[in-house]
């Protein structure tokens, strides 16, 4: 009894305060405490986003449990109709149950880049690297692209990475790299794309200077399918090279590189051409200077010797960027065409229709208000011929 009132008078103060707080909270007419603050716009969205998860979370489990009693149902009248006995259908709906249950528990688990053996490096970036792996739990070989969270951060360039991922997760198309799944961790975020074992076209220009007309039709022809594939869902590429464009085991090409693109409904990304920036000021301030002639076996010597650095370094080569782009002056789908004419024109040829020693002289043909032929190498078969300048 006297540890029960002891506790009991413990309790008395402290209930006596929270009813004078109360009261005193009555008397101020209902108002909060001051310590209590009005949630900040952060909070709010935080909360708004949440709420929209699980409601959308919720929704889609529902909708999968309606579609699987309408499975089993059309199954059930199948068997029905098809007279099959009642300890056979028993066995097959064990079985099918249990790979149901299966797929769904693979479907809950989480991916990491611990399920993954990483092998070979096959290219890098500005952002990051591109590896070949391996899934651990079935072998199955796919391309990992990872990249760096505070470099994207740093560059602004989180909308881009937005755009891309959600481009292809979007476009269903054979034309263009798979994309299989996404994850993160603190420093970086991973894409685990389809593997293409054929290299690109670039590589494939190196090794044979000149396409046929009908090599060069087939593969134009399917470029054509691919850009068709990401303009129906209103995104610009933006990027079109030989570098993006890669070729399976069976030779067919696919787009990919989608680092550039653009969604046309979308005014906050900003541009990332970063030799724009002085295309413009090089094409008033340096038109006396002139690049050495050489002739044309020297011409396309320069260009197969410098390709590859072209291709790895973080500003890019103009040779198949649009003028409008490079100006900066707006642009639409139309820029993705010029870019594929350039290829075009180099599968033919055996170099770009603009080339030039340095990017600037290039950015200065591509801007060229004259819009005269001298800028554009002539296209002859068999031989081409570098007009006089």
């Amino acid at each position: 009894m006297d540890s029960a009132r002891s506790w009991l008078q413990r309790l008395q103060p402290r209930d006596r305060t929270k009813k004078k707080d109360a009261g005193g909270d009555e008397r101020e007419g209902g108002k909060p405490p001051a310590h209590e603050e009005a949630p900040s716009s952060v909070t709010k969205q935080r909360v708004a986003a949440a709420k929209q998860y699980i409601e959308n979370h919720y929704k889609e489990q529902m909708k999968n449990l309606q579609e699987r009693k309408e499975r089993r149902a059309m199954l059930e009248k199948k068997l029905a109709d098809a007279d099959v006995s009642e300890e056979d259908q028993n066995n097959l709906f064990k079985y099918l149950e249990q790979k149901e249950t299966e797929y769904m528990r693979l479907k809950r688990h989480k991916m990491g880049v611990d399920d993954f053996e990483l092998l070979t490096m096959i290219g890098k970036g500005a952002f990051g690297e591109v590896r070949v792996c391996r899934e651990k739990s079935t072998g199955s070989v796919y391309a990992m692209k990872k990249l760096k969270k505070s470099e994207m951060l740093r560059r602004g360039q989180v909308e881009h990475v937005k755009a891309e991922r959600n481009l292809l997760a979007e476009v269903d198309s054979n034309c263009i790299v798979k994309l299989y799944c996404s994850f993160q961790d603190e420093e970086y975020l991973y894409l685990i794309m389809e593997y293409l074992p054929g290299g690109d076209m670039m590589t494939l220009l190196m090794r044979k200077d000149i396409l046929t007309e009908d090599e060069g039709r087939f593969y134009i022809a399917e470029t054509i399918l691919a850009i068709e594939s990401i303009h129906k869902h209103n995104y610009i590429h933006r990027d079109i090279k030989p570098d993006n464009l890669l070729l399976d085991r069976y030779g067919h090409l696919r787009l990919s590189d989608f680092g550039l693109c653009k969604p046309l409904d979308c005014s906050t990304i900003q541009e990332d051409f970063s030799i724009a920036n002085n295309a413009e000021g090089a094409s008033r301030g340096g038109e006396g200077s002139t690049a050495p002639k050489r002739t044309q076996q020297e011409q396309l010597q320069h260009w197969q010797k410098n390709r590859r650095m072209l291709a790895y370094s973080t500003v890019g080569t103009p040779d198949y960027i649009a003028p409008e782009v490079l100006l900066k002056k707006g642009y639409g789908m139309e820029c993705d065409w010029w870019s594929l004419g350039a290829i075009m024109f180099e599968m033919l040829v055996g170099y770009p229709p603009f080339y030039s020693d340095d990017p600037m002289s290039t950015c200065r043909k591509v801007n060229c208000k004259r819009a005269c032929m001298t800028c554009i190498v002539e296209p002859q078969r068999g031989s081409p011929k570098i007009p006089s300048r």
